[in-house]
């Protein structure tokens, strides 16, 4: 459990430093991405699971 926090922890660490580094740019991509398909969305989402899974067995060999 001690792991699984830590990991969570530099997660969110990761996720702001763009939000705080560049807030304006956060807001230009947000409104593109509104404009997206549902369809190219879950795309996306299911490459980013499929290379997240990647990294984590790599990280296990």
């Amino acid at each position: 459990m001690e792991f699984f926090l830590c990991v969570l922890g530099m997660v969110f660490i990761i996720e702001g430093i763009p939000y705080f580094l560049f807030p304006l740019k956060w807001k230009q991509l947000l409104l593109k991405v509104d404009e997206m398909s549902e369809s190219w969305l879950r795309l996306m989402g299911l490459i980013s699971i499929l290379i997240g899974l990647a990294i984590v067995y790599l990280g296990k060999m």
